[in-house]
């Protein structure tokens, strides 16, 4: 895409959401890390789900270590790989009270050294928590960056970067928003919504999927009428009247 067909991209995006936030759930920093930490291979659906109740008790590090690996695995165990994300869940408390008094760190290095923080999940917090500018690539904004051509790339973070250098800055703090949000509910992955993008235009999608086909069943009240209609015609005129 151009310059200013990428412009126009987020512009539609925005107009359509003006104002684009994580689906999901949490309180303070903390509970965002975890819930993004739970996050991975699992439906925000999902995520916010088993965390409604935990967080209502459990909402800093020292309440997760106080809670514990078994009692969190009995909170989380709906959703995928819920052993090893207790784990790391466990374990990155340890080292929030260990290394930084307990609090989030708004550092991208101090993030990704935590158990299960990759670069995605920083890229999340920081945008969301700290305010900054950058753009979480997970599997709905690689497909997105792909298929329209906004930022096409072999990797999350070939996509990322070519993101993060073509993205007017007036967008960029809430692309990352608009761009999962779109692939969570319009470019979907089997079967985008085509016919109802805002983008389709501007998509270099080639195998963009048609308008669906109106077809409106009769109902058995139409279907009586149409009937009758009929028979009137046969007959040359009204119907004759049955008397009794």
């Amino acid at each position: 895409m151009t310059k200013a067909e990428i412009d126009e991209f987020f512009r539609r995006l925005a107009e359509r959401l003006p104002e684009p936030k994580t689906e999901l759930e949490y309180l303070n920093p903390f509970t965002l890390l975890v819930a993004v930490v739970l996050s991975a291979q699992a439906t925000d659906v999902g995520v916010n789900r088993a965390t409604r109740r935990l967080f209502e008790t459990v909402d800093t590090p020292a309440k997760m270590l106080a809670l514990g690996e078994a009692a969190l695995i009995e909170h989380i165990k709906s959703i995928g790989l819920f052993k090893t994300k207790a784990k790391n869940v466990i374990a990155l408390s340890q080292l929030l009270l260990d290394r930084h008094g307990g609090e989030v760190p708004a550092d991208r290095d101090a993030l990704e050294a935590l158990p299960g923080v990759g670069r995605k999940t920083a890229n999340v917090v920081l945008n969301v928590v700290f305010g900054e500018a950058t753009i979480a690539v997970d599997t709905h904004i690689f497909r997105v960056g792909n298929r329209t051509g906004i930022a096409p790339g072999k990797t999350p973070r070939a996509v990322e970067d070519k993101l993060m250098k073509h993205v007017p800055s007036e967008w960029r703090m809430g692309a990352h928003h608009w761009l999962i949000l779109h692939g969570r509910y319009t470019c979907k992955a089997r079967k985008p919504e085509c016919p109802t993008c805002v983008v389709r235009d501007l998509c270099r999608y080639k195998a963009k999927t048609a308008p669906r086909p109106s077809i409106t069943a009769a109902s058995p009240v139409d279907e009586a009428i149409q009937a009758d209609a009929a028979l009137t015609t046969r007959l040359g005129g009204d119907r004759p009247r049955r008397r009794g």
